[in-house]
């Protein structure tokens, strides 16, 4: 095995490790500083090396009130690159600094797919401007793409491909991707295709450059594709990427001709957007954007605080009930949090794991009883725990082994009841259409909280009032 060693200057010395976090900061102080200085030219000789991604960061991390001098003054650097990598409300505020005419530029510059999620993301009055201004194959491209479902397939997919017939050989494939101009500025297999333009199977770039020039086409393809269709949820195509480790698939329309190639770069981005999605889902966020107003961000989370209010006035309701109890037993209103808090934590430890394997379709018809079953095993075990060791020392705290019991007892139930609902509220959730990642966790606090102070006041009221 070859080492690499970090090459050293003519002393010898080894250069130092940039920290990226620590460059970027720099970069940023630096850049404010000049357009505070209104000096045009030193923002452009700072921003000239950057890579369009760390370009994009640096537009979205600047000082809104400098952003618009940002962009005058790096005017020609934001390419259609940069506006790729940039965030959605940000871009939007580029795009009416630049124009329509400086925009279609720079989207003309991008293969279709990423040139589609960039017009599509902007106001539709701005997206018309600018594909007016691209040139009338590119807008027709693009409006192509538009004209899918969002997070399709067919929304996914970029036109830029090669494509070759079964019975050309080696040879010739190489002789017309030397003499094309119009080759992806990326590519990993060529498509073959049968006379009626429907794919039959695929060769890897570097088997065909490991074969000699006569042997034909249909010796070195892998035939039997996966296909994947234009109406295809972008979901699906990442699990389908995922679990036969594709680095471009090819994209037919509904007659089975290609239409398409989906890229490995653009599923990775699928991939963490929808993980990204369910993770805020989670906790009641459905978008995270650090550079929407706060009044678009308070518009958004809304909803999400007025669920829980109303879970807390359910669960308040259900404390007043037992007004009486609470005041004649103080130790109940010590303890009775612990109940809900030990429901909620592992109800949601839960949903966290079914939403994952309903999202990576790990669960399916045939396991589901097995799956269920394994939750309520599961709350029985850790109820049984925590009972143990919160009625032990609820029973020493307060001298009073009924009281122990009482609240081991709840535990236990509220504890199995967790591990029940948490796995089959995302299922049926799932079932009636609705996103389990953005419902599940209302509900099941809801029921944890309810059940947990109604278990255990309620046994409190029965054994020792």
């Amino acid at each position: 095995m070859t080492e690499t060693r970090p090459e050293s200057d003519d002393t010898g010395a080894v250069p130092a490790v940039i920290d990226a976090g620590e460059s970027a900061a720099e970069l940023l102080e630096s850049v404010e500083d000049a357009l505070e200085r209104g000096d045009a030219a030193e923002v452009a000789a700072l921003v000239e090396p950057e890579h369009p991604a760390d370009l994009a960061d640096l537009v979205e991390s600047v000082d809104p009130e400098l952003r618009s001098a940002l962009v005058d003054a790096i005017h020609s650097d934001i390419t259609g690159e940069v506006l790729a990598e940039m965030d959605e409300t940000v871009r939007g505020e580029v795009v009416d600094m630049l124009g329509a005419a400086r925009t279609a530029e720079a989207v003309s510059e991008l293969d279709t797919d990423d040139a589609v999620a960039v017009i599509e993301e902007l106001d539709a009055d701005v997206q018309q401007e600018v594909l007016q201004e691209l040139e009338p194959e590119d807008r027709r491209d693009i409006e192509q793409g538009l004209a899918y479902p969002e997070e399709s397939a067919g929304r996914l997919m970029q036109r830029e491909l090669i494509a070759v017939e079964a019975d050309w050989d080696v040879g010739e494939v190489i002789d017309y991707c030397r003499d094309s101009a119009d080759l992806p500025d990326n590519f990993y297999e060529l498509i073959v295709i049968d006379a009626h333009r429907r794919p039959i199977g695929t060769v890897a770039l570097d088997r065909l450059l490991r074969s000699q020039r006569p042997v034909p086409v249909s010796e070195i393809m892998e035939g039997d594709p996966t296909l994947i269709p234009v109406d295809m949820d972008q979901e699906e195509v990442a699990l389908l990427f995922q679990r036969y480790n594709h680095a471009s698939a090819p994209v037919v329309d509904a007659q089975g001709r290609l239409a398409g190639v989906i890229m490995h770069d653009d599923v990775a981005d699928v991939i963490t957007e929808e993980a990204e999605e369910d993770i805020l889902a989670l906790s009641g966020v459905q978008e995270s954007d650090v550079n929407a107003g706060a009044f678009e961000t308070v518009r958004q989370r809304l909803r999400w605080l007025v669920v829980t209010l109303v879970n807390t006035i359910l669960a308040a309701i259900v404390i007043s009930q037992f007004a009486d109890t609470i005041e004649t037993l103080v130790a109940v209103a010590i303890l009775m949090p612990i109940v809900a808090a030990m429901g909620g934590n592992s109800g949601m430890q839960t949903v966290t794991v079914t939403v994952r394997a309903l999202a990576m379709r790990e669960i399916t018809r045939a396991n589901v009883r097995r799956a269920l079953w394994r939750e309520v095993v599961v709350g029985l075990i850790h109820g049984a725990i925590f009972a143990i060791i919160m009625g032990g020392i609820a029973g020493l705290w307060f001298a009073s082994a009924k009281l122990g019991l009482v609240l081991a007892g709840a535990m236990l139930v509220n504890m199995v009841w967790a591990g029940l609902a948490g796995a089959a509220i995302p299922l049926i959730l799932k079932r009636m259409s609705f996103d389990p990642a953005i419902a599940s966790g209302p509900f099941l606090t809801t029921t944890t909280d309810v059940l947990g102070f109604f278990l255990f006041l309620g046994l409190a009221t029965l054994f020792l009032v």
